[in-house]
């Protein structure tokens, strides 16, 4: 059989079409996880600067009560919005005073961002976690659990939005067997895991 470039041309597309076919296949069945954007909290670092506005740039620690506060803006709620949110706040405040204004904000330190391992665990104490994890990812974190656990009886407390505390179960055996992973969840800015 004899190799003409138009043949050596259909086979080279055939197999190029093959591997985009397979690519797209990849990434239809495997999306990469959709992530809800990070809220600001108590302790977290903000640097906001306004474009060509020097004395307009500012690294800022958010308040215990969640505020900020910045120039010709003014006292402003920070905890729970996002860093988009909070930009788009100060772009609307600061437009008065400044036109055509470009704000950048920008989360430095999340150090607000922590969740608490108490109990049998090799390192109890508190951790920050510059991403979201859930329950099996913190206790790793945590240096895992001790021969004394009790590993069916662990306890996420967490505080709803009017301060009341909640109690939520996890059994680590089921779990840890690939069961019943609905519990394993993703953890928020305060939360404590308790393993007894």
């Amino acid at each position: 059989m004899v190799c003409t470039p138009k043949s050596v041309l259909t086979v080279r597309l055939a197999a190029l079409l093959a591997m985009l076919l397979t690519v797209a296949s990849t990434q239809a069945a495997d999306p990469a996880p959709v992530r809800d954007p990070y809220r600001i909290n108590p302790g977290d670092v903000l640097q906001i600067s306004v474009w060509k506005e020097e004395d307009l740039t500012r690294e800022l620690l958010v308040n215990p009560d969640g505020h900020i506060a910045f120039p010709l803006a003014g006292d402003m709620v920070a905890e729970g919005r996002t860093v988009e949110q909070l930009r788009v706040e100060l772009v609307g405040k600061l437009s008065r005073f400044i036109p055509d204004v470009v704000v950048t904000v920008a989360a430095l330190q999340l150090n607000g961002n922590k969740v608490y391992v108490l109990g049998q665990v090799t390192r109890p104490g508190e951790f920050v976690m510059t991403r979201t994890v859930d329950v099996m990812q913190a206790i790793s974190t945590a240096g895992g659990t001790t021969p004394f656990a009790k590993l069916d009886e662990v306890r996420i407390l967490r505080r709803g939005d009017q301060g009341t505390q909640i109690a939520i179960p996890f059994k680590y055996s089921d779990v840890q067997e690939g069961r019943k992973l609905e519990q394993n969840i993703l953890l928020r800015a305060g939360d404590t895991i308790v393993v007894p």
